[in-house]
């Protein structure tokens, strides 16, 4: 089923009328690989997992709404060390879950969606501003070939430990917050392990599933026409979100909405 600009619009009326949203115009059963996709079962479980530089908590506002319309929301914390065991950490969430579960990822986390989301349990994917990874594909490779996104050049390293230096965050990571917001979401920043960068997916779960795709069109973490690209690639139902690398915190009505559709509500 296509979604129409003046559908999405009507929906988003009344909680979201600051963002600016387009679709573009790709289904969700139309996958690269040329198969059809069944429409997913109505889901009550949505999982989430975070990104670098975030945690748990950065779901919050989506979380509250979806539990407003009766859902039940389980955030991972993304240990930030290891691909495979940031993937075994949503593995467990994901096996107590009851039923039909939607599993939505942010940046980095994608890259865990992607891997993970071929659980049985999961019937729908929802990517937000997220890494998209075909299976065994390089993303850092992938990545290079856009321009890079400014916030890059703000990582930093203790040894092994990497984070983003708080001007960077504040400018590039969370830009369209109130300064006071940010600041208190970069005292929290998880730092990450540079092992976690150097993993690979084995197998691309938005073959087999469903999948939706919020592009931040104002982002500077990840190249917004990378974004574009992923979600294209996948087949993915799409829409564009004003908004930084944190559309989740600065829209959460637009993210709220999408992922309530991908719940087939």
């Amino acid at each position: 089923m296509m979604m129409t600009r003046r559908n999405f619009s009507t929906a988003l009326v009344a909680g979201a009328a600051a963002s600016l949203i387009s679709t573009r115009g790709m289904a969700a059963s139309k996958p690269a690989s040329g198969a059809a996709i069944p429409a997913p079962p109505k889901a009550r479980n949505v999982v989430f997992v975070h990104g670098l530089f975030a945690d748990g908590s950065c779901w919050t506002e989506v979380i509250a709404r979806l539990q407003a319309k009766g859902l039940n929301c389980t955030a991972v914390q993304n240990p930030l060390t290891t691909l495979p065991e940031a993937v075994a950490s949503a593995q467990r969430v994901l096996d107590r879950q009851d039923g039909p579960t939607v599993f939505v990822g942010h940046s980095f986390s994608g890259m865990i969606v992607t891997e993970a989301g071929v659980h049985p349990k999961v019937s729908s994917l929802v990517y937000v501003a997220a890494r998209a990874p075909d299976a065994g594909e390089d993303y850092t490779a992938l990545a290079k070939t856009y321009p890079t996104p400014p916030a890059s050049a703000g990582i930093v390293f203790d040894g092994d430990e990497g984070r983003l230096t708080e001007e960077a965050f504040l400018r590039d990571f969370a830009g369209d917050l109130p300064k006071a917001k940010a600041e208190v979401l970069y005292a929290v920043q998880q730092p990450f392990q540079k092992a976690l960068l150097t993993g690979k997916t084995t197998q691309a779960a938005w073959h087999t599933k469903p999948s939706w795709y919020a592009v931040s069109t104002e982002d500077r973490t990840i190249n917004p026409d990378l974004e574009r690209f992923m979600a294209k690639r996948m087949g993915a139902k799409t829409i564009e979100v004003k908004a930084s690398h944190l559309s989740l915190i600065s829209h959460p009505d637009t993210i709220a909405h999408l992922i309530l559709e991908a719940a087939g509500y």
